[in-house]
């Protein structure tokens, strides 16, 4: 990892832990066990990448040298959404997994009623920091919209966009014993793992703007994020196949066991990583008219080909 990355790494890490830490209700607040649940799976580990992006989107957009005030608060709010959908992703009814991170599952912990509701809980503590952003009302509830519809199944929506994270994870789960098709594995990555990432940019260019930016600027940063999101994932399929649980911080192995629909199933290993590396060259070329401000961006979106873990 370059020093690059790793500098906007544990910058990205720091803001967004200090924000957690501020909006998440302390270990000792009643009821305790949500609470508790809450910040153990919130604080097990992880990169920050959707915050990170978020913020650093808001950066590039704003014009400014640095993250701009309260997108930190935004960032936490996309990571509370993300680990919601991992509590309940492990849940023994959906992947059925004990590691998460590293560390116990939240189900593992505390039982699979006070894991659900704790997914539940920052879910709404997610909406609700979004809602209290001090950024124009326009603009607060544009990001609103989007994060919703990123999390979603896209049912009765309107839009134009695909189902999000909860769609995907739907028909990840309805695929699972059957042979996997290329559209298959294309659908359920860009729905289940790239929305909330592809959203995690859009969010943060519409807060960095401050106003209602172009639509070209929205459909390069959504072009920016659903190229950089699949490129992620595939990866994750490649590392799901080559690594150990100790290497992931969770179980390995399990999509290929449960003949998961993965990218590597389709195409093999090496087809796989000359695709992520693809799709992160059209990632950056969406990005060309930014310039020299895209460039912490474009350097996270090579750490997501080129991270092993």
């Amino acid at each position: 990892m370059n020093l690059t990355v790793q500098s906007l790494l544990q910058s990205g890490v720091e803001l967004t832990d200090a924000a957690l830490e501020r909006l998440l209700p302390s270990p000792d607040t009643l009821p305790h066990s949500i609470h508790r649940a809450m910040r153990h799976s919130t604080f097990a580990g992880g990169k920050r990448l959707r915050p990170i992006l978020c913020m650093e989107a808001a950066r590039m957009v704003s014009g400014e040298p640095g993250i701009p005030e309260g997108a930190a608060d935004l960032g936490a709010a996309l990571e509370m959404l993300h680990t919601y959908s991992l509590i309940h992703d492990d849940l023994p009814a959906l992947d059925n997994d004990d590691l998460r991170r590293g560390k116990p599952t939240c189900h593992v912990l505390f039982g699979d009623a006070i894991a659900i509701l704790a997914g539940d809980a920052l879910q709404t503590l997610a909406f609700q920091t979004i809602a209290s952003l001090a950024s124009p009302p326009a603009t607060t509830v544009a990001i609103l919209s989007e994060v919703a519809l990123a999390v979603g199944t896209g049912v009765g929506a309107n839009s134009p966009l695909p189902p999000g994270m909860i769609g995907g994870q739907v028909v990840d789960i309805e695929s699972e014993g059957k042979p996997p098709t290329a559209e298959l594995v294309e659908s359920i990555h860009r729905a289940k793992t790239g929305a909330l990432i592809t959203v995690s940019i859009v969010a943060g260019g519409l807060y960095g703007s401050q106003t209602k930016p172009s639509s070209d600027t929205i459909t390069r940063l959504r072009t920016f994020g659903e190229k950089a999101g699949l490129a992620f994932q595939i990866v994750d399929d490649v590392l799901d196949m080559t690594q150990n649980s100790a290497q992931l911080g969770k179980t390995a192995g399990k999509d290929t066991a449960s003949i998961k629909a993965t990218w590597p199933a389709i195409y093999g290993i090496e087809r796989s990583l000359h695709d992520a590396r693809e799709l992160i060259a059209d990632a950056f070329a969406a990005l060309a008219p930014f310039g020299p401000a895209a460039n912490p961006l474009k350097s996270l979106a090579n750490y997501l080909v080129e991270r092993t873990h």
